[in-house]
Formats: structure tokens, sequence, C-alpha cells
């Protein structure tokens, strides 16, 4: 297993939301404001939300990516691999800009709001359940926390969100947040 070696923690105990993180209300909510499932991630960067925002508002499949950590990366084709430096043209997100997804091939998320260094937010339509996915940076001590929300409506089998989905979550956003810590650390050498 990957590890933090910042806080000694493991690549999936790095990445749990606190009680009073789930329980903060993040940009984006509102849009589903009665969800079914609600998916709350967090973890710690070693660098403040100016140097982070960049990363993550290239996220994206036809995009930057989405930053799996190099030793994953290396089992992927190359032209699969995420950007390992920032791009310009990737970094001028506007509310009502569509982005790919990686869900399926026409699956999109369009952003609906967007604050540099501070909140991201998409939404999806996926067949009948709206999505949104909230990204919101915010400075602790000379890093910055990252908190991922994923609040889902109407759900039809919300067992199988609440495990194969919750399962998914996970792992996509420890590598995410692995990668990203990679990338970062490059970056500062």
């Amino acid at each position: 297993m990957l590890a933090d070696h910042r806080h000694g923690q493991g690549m999936f105990e790095s990445i749990a939301a606190t009680d009073a993180e789930k329980a903060t209300p993040r940009r984006g909510d509102e849009l589903v404001s009665q969800a079914d499932v609600v998916m709350d991630r967090a973890f710690t960067l070693a660098a403040p939300p100016l140097q982070v925002w960049p990363w993550l508002a290239q996220l994206g499949k036809m995009r930057a990516g989405w930053y799996l950590p190099s030793g994953l990366e290396r089992l992927l084709p190359a032209s699969r691999r995420a950007a390992w430096e920032i791009q310009d043209r990737w970094q001028h997100l506007q509310v009502g800009e569509t982005v790919p997804d990686y869900g399926g091939k026409n699956e999109t998320f369009e952003i609906a709001h967007v604050d540099p260094p501070t909140s991201l937010v998409y939404t999806s339509q996926r067949g009948r359940t709206t999505v949104t996915w909230s990204i919101t940076l915010q400075p602790a001590g000379d890093g910055t926390r990252v908190f991922l929300r994923l609040r889902m409506a109407p759900v039809r089998r919300r067992w199988l969100a609440e495990t194969a989905g919750e399962l998914i979550d996970i792992v996509t956003i420890a590598g995410m947040a692995e990668g990203l810590r990679q990338r970062l650390n490059a970056q500062s050498i």
C-alpha cells in the first residue's frame, strides 16, 4: 500500500473526511439538495491552495487526466497517463464549460461553479440521476486541505452506490491524492 510519509498513514486512511468536515455545507450542495447518496473525502497536501489549484483545474478526460501515482501509471499506455506539469490551456475554467468524464463514452461534467483557488463544482446528468462533485480547498497550516463531495439523486439502487460506488470512489480519490502529492513534490524539486 502506498503511504503518506508526512503523516505515517496509509493511502486509504489519508482520504477520510472527519465528521465535522462531512457536516460542513459545501458549494454545490444546493444543486442536489435532497441527495440519496453523499460521498465525502478529504486529504491534505503539503502546498498552499495557489499551488494546488492549477492541478485540480486541469483534471479530466482529454485534459490532464486523473493523477494516479507513478507506480500505477506505468501500467497504463503512455497515451492514458496523466500530466506531470501544469498546462495553461486547461487553466481557464468557465461556468457552463463541458469536461469529458471517464464514466462512459458520452459522459460529461458541466462546470456549475468556479472560484479559484477555493472551490470548483461540477454537475452531470446520468440517466435520471443528477450528480454533483464539489472540490473545496482550504488552507491548512503551510498546506491545503482538499475536500471532495459527490452528491447523487435520485438513486434507484442506493445499496449498489453505497457499496460498489463507495469502493470505486475510495480507490479513485486515494490514487488521485497520492498522484497529486507526487506531482507537487516533483514540482518543488
